[in-house]
């Protein structure tokens, strides 16, 4: 019998508690970087210096660059699904939804809508150039529209919805209004482009609440 295959990233495992810190350290640091500098214009030097570490040591927990890039993925999402909690897992209702949105707005403003998204901005500099990343930033926004597919049919079981609504589809349209809103906010630095996405989609989703239930 053939040993199990090791599907394990590079320092995932048996980590003591020192290394552990250092691993989030380099994470946090390659995060922060690759965000206002991009992928290509963070170099490992460029994290070395400002985590504090060595060359060697981002090898050994990484494996090298694009290891660590598909760390820093799940980095990213796993904060910014976090940002959004509880709000994120309560996604049933019309005014949920409208409040879960305004939120995100509302932090945008207090950025002055600059920066963009953070997976959003990984997404646009990798999806056609690295096709494992692209892979792991499939899987980042199908966990990021699963709380709005999960709470849209919470509605429509609890008869909120039409039958005739497809949930599915609604929940890829309110992500895709949130990413698209947040790129044109970035340009125009104004939340207004965003507002208006996501307030039209919810718009068509609320079309479907029975009018007696309305």
């Amino acid at each position: 019998m053939n040993a199990p295959v090791d599907t394990e990233r590079p320092g995932q495992r048996r980590l003591t508690g020192p290394g552990r810190k250092t691993r989030d350290r380099i994470i946090e640091t390659a995060a922060e970087l690759m965000f206002h500098r991009g992928v290509g214009g963070t170099s490992i030097p460029d994290i070395q210096a400002a985590a504090g570490v060595s060359a060697s040591q981002i090898y050994h927990y990484f494996g090298d660059k694009q290891g660590l890039v598909l760390a820093v993925i799940d980095y990213q999402t796993d904060t910014k699904l976090d940002q959004q909690r509880p709000l994120l897992d309560s996604l049933d209702s019309i005014e949920a939804l409208r409040e879960w949105c305004d939120r995100a707005a509302d932090r945008q403003d207090a950025m002055g809508c600059a920066g963009g998204c953070e997976i959003g901005s990984l997404a646009s500099e990798l999806a056609e150039t690295d096709p494992s990343a692209r892979t792991d930033l499939a899987a980042s926004f199908d966990r990021w529209e699963a709380p709005i597919r999960s709470g849209l049919a919470r509605m429509q079981a609890r008869g909120e919805l039409s039958d005739s609504a497809d949930v599915a589809a609604l929940a890829t349209a309110l992500l895709a209004a949130i990413q698209g809103g947040m790129l044109l906010s970035q340009i125009r630095r104004s939340s207004t482009a965003y507002r208006q996405a996501v307030s039209v989609v919810i718009d068509r989703i609320e079309s479907y609440v029975p009018r007696d239930t309305a």
